[in-house]
């Protein structure tokens, strides 16, 4: 594996030099086509309205990044909305997805921000092990096809269905988790993933479809009902989505 944490420099970003870079690791990562590129002079925007944006560099070399963008919801409470994470391949699985997500609520808590939203694709499993187990984030809300279909062959031509994740950033929940702790899930309802998703999804791009459509009825009806994803359990042959009642 190249780079490893003891190596890896978190730095937050200013420089539009910097910011460029962010922008060749984006068409590296997903494979976007320039239409889906979000440009430079985007993330200077972002760092001077009060968002972030965060690089993890191996020596001189940018490996992974992610940004936040304010946002307002009603209430007093502003909260940052986490747009984009991403790792180079041969940097994955290495914990810099993780100390970049910590950086972020380390910078949002010192400025008083108590929220973090990011959106994931549920279909993407390794995602929601690590939103739900590793950083204590729960999920409320689900959007079909948000972004509209994208270019990246990552996304498999299906739409963009995406839950929100919601990272309560010092709530004990949090708290529990990032100290190695697990707070008991009462699960009600469990939502399931094959384990194999993508390769179906590179393979049979109905079949995957066809899951995607079933499970984003159960999450909006489960939603409905008040219910909230809180943990997720890997399997041999599904990843599972643990949901109880949230108020």
């Amino acid at each position: 594996m190249a780079g490893s944490q003891t190596v890896i420099d978190i730095r937050q970003l200013h420089d539009i030099a910097d910011f460029v870079g962010v922008v060749d690791l984006q068409k590296e990562i997903w494979g976007f086509d320039p239409i889906d590129l979000l440009p430079a002079r985007f993330l200077v925007v972002i760092e001077k309205v009060g968002g972030h944006i965060f690089g993890a560099y191996d020596g001189a070399r940018l490996v992974a990044f992610c940004f936040a963008i304010p946002g307002v919801k009603p209430g007093p409470a502003p909260y940052l909305h986490s747009h984009m994470l991403g790792v180079l391949p041969g940097y994955r699985d290495s914990g810099i997805g993780r100390r970049l997500k910590l950086r972020q609520r380390e910078e949002a808590l010192a400025r008083g921000i108590g929220l973090i939203e990011w959106t994931f694709d549920p279909l993407e499993l390794k995602n929601a092990y690590f939103n739900f187990e590793r950083l204590g984030a729960i999920v409320r809300r689900y959007n079909e096809n948000q972004y509209g279909l994208t270019a990246s062959p990552l996304h498999g031509g299906l739409p963009t269905d995406r839950c929100t994740a919601e990272w309560h950033l010092d709530s004990p929940r949090v708290r529990q988790i990032l100290a190695g702790g697990r707070p008991p899930v009462h699960a009600v309802e469990r939502i399931s993933v094959p384990t194999g998703i993508a390769v179906i999804r590179a393979q049979d791009a109905a079949r995957a479809r066809e899951i995607q459509q079933a499970n984003a009825a159960l999450f909006q009806r489960a939603f409905a009902r008040g219910l909230a994803v809180t943990g997720f359990e890997r399997g041999h042959s599904a990843g599972t989505y643990l949901l109880e009642p949230w108020k």
